[in-house]
């Protein structure tokens, strides 16, 4: 089956949203220079990209002092944030970010930076992997043994926290092909973890040990055998409903709508010969028609904050950070639950004034003010060239029509009769508000 390919115009505009989707925006002059290498030369650069090269300044706190991301509070979350803003990697970066939503496990149930920093650097290894040996490893990981109860699952008294999850939110969906039966029979082919508890060291030590490993004989999905826990993984990987499950899911994490049967078959079937690869299915999603004319994306907050400090040219060099992504909604290692993110709150009335706060925060170091005994900046009493001027310092994103005439409008509005005093000082904070507006616009909230 041959799945259908975007046909159309390939330029900024696309290359754009493709770097929104599949990363965290473009800095300067990115979208340009990926619009110059075709659709193709586009998404391979991004799935096949080359050995990793940081851009930018290396963070640290607002008091200049390096990130500690396994021991000090909030570190973790600035360190990942840094490596969205700093990484030459971006869809590598990106689908950790939606395998850490896909297998969400949170640091509120685990209890440990550092494993939930390990955690992470193994999602990073497989992000465009192997969904099969990403399943594999991540059941037998510690921070998930802890949050979804693995090491408390032994022969005799079997614990369904991971074997239902395993299949509901991991590889089949709510309902789709298992029972409760096939629940309780996951478990005791799951049991046999356990890991030692050190004072001062949280859990340690993690292992599996065989006198705790159910060895009886279990039925699951109709099949009858001694299953390990290692045939767990494979018995849902090679359950029919899978695949479907799959591509739905990781599709949903770059474009917004449902995909047709015809594509979702198509997909499918690229996963399946493809031996359970994730990176042709990327690469057949990044090259779909939808992904370029179908509906805008709302960017999650995460990425929204990463995108901003890209376009500005601004690396991680404050905490704030970290109470700014709780505000609107995204703390990473901390997802609500074990459904990971709900992508339909956003943009609702209590998480979008977080985001107003996000772009306040990233514009600040750069914002127009008069220091006390020195004239006011230098400001065009010139609504367009104001407009022009916020546009060139966000990194020049591409905005609808109306979004541009409204910016206009509101600076025109603000200096119109605007005399003396008036009309040197009003122009620095016309630009300023217009700069908060752009960045909070509806085209840069959305892909």
């Amino acid at each position: 089956m041959t799945l259908p390919r975007y046909q159309g115009r390939f330029g900024v505009p696309e290359a754009e949203r493709l770097l929104w989707r599949a990363g965290f925006g473009p800095r300067r002059g990115e979208a340009a220079a990926l619009a110059k290498l075709g659709l193709d030369g586009a998404v391979r650069s991004l799935t096949r990209p080359a050995g990793e090269n940081w851009i930018g300044p290396p963070p640290h706190d607002e008091k200049g002092r390096a990130l500690a991301p396994a021991d000090a509070w909030g570190h973790d979350h600035l360190w990942w944030l840094d490596r969205m803003v700093r990484t030459s990697r971006p869809l590598v970066e990106r689908m950790t970010l939606n395998l850490h939503d896909w297998f969400a496990t949170s640091n509120s149930g685990v209890g440990s930076q550092k494993l939930m920093l390990a955690q992470n650097r193994l999602l990073r290894r497989y992000a465009l992997g192997n969904f099969g040996h990403l399943l594999t490893a991540m059941t037998a990981n510690p921070a998930m043994l802890l949050w979804l109860s693995g090491v408390d699952n032994e022969k005799g008294s079997p614990n369904e926290n991971y074997g239902r999850e395993l299949m509901e939110l991991f590889t089949l969906g709510e309902g789709n092909g298992y029972g409760e039966r096939d629940v309780r029979e996951q478990a005791r082919a799951l049991t046999g973890w356990t890991s030692t508890w050190k004072r001062g060291k949280g859990e340690t030590d993690f292992r599996f040990e065989s006198r705790r490993h159910d060895e009886g004989t279990k039925v699951i999905f109709g099949k009858r055998g001694t299953f390990s826990w290692r045939d767990a993984v494979q018995l849902c990987l090679h359950n029919p409903h899978h695949p479907t499950f799959f591509v739905t899911k990781l599709w949903s994490y770059f474009v917004p709508v449902s995909p047709s049967a015809s594509t979702r078959a198509g997909l499918e079937e690229i996963y399946r010969s493809g031996g359970y690869e994730m990176r042709p299915v990327l690469e057949a999603i990044l090259r779909h028609p939808m992904l370029y004319s179908g509906p805008r994306m709302v960017k999650p907050p995460v990425v929204y904050t990463a995108g901003l400090l890209r376009g500005l040219g601004r690396g991680i060099d404050t905490s704030s950070w970290v109470w700014l992504g709780e505000g609107a909604g995204q703390r990473l290692f901390y997802p609500p639950n074990v459904s990971g993110w709900d992508d339909t709150r956003w943009l609702d009335t209590n998480s979008f004034r977080g985001r107003w706060a996000i772009a306040n925060e990233a514009l600040a170091k750069v914002a127009l003010e008069q220091k006390k005994g020195r004239k006011p900046p230098k400001v065009p009493n010139d609504p367009d060239a104001i407009v022009k001027g916020a546009l060139a310092l966000l990194g020049n994103p591409t905005i609808r029509s109306q979004t541009h005439a409204e910016l206009l409008a509101f600076a025109r509005g603000s200096l119109r009769g605007k005399t003396g005093w008036q009309a040197e000082t009003y122009p620095m904070l016309v630009a300023n508000a217009v700069r908060q507006l752009l960045a909070v616009s509806p085209d840069l909230q959305t892909s």
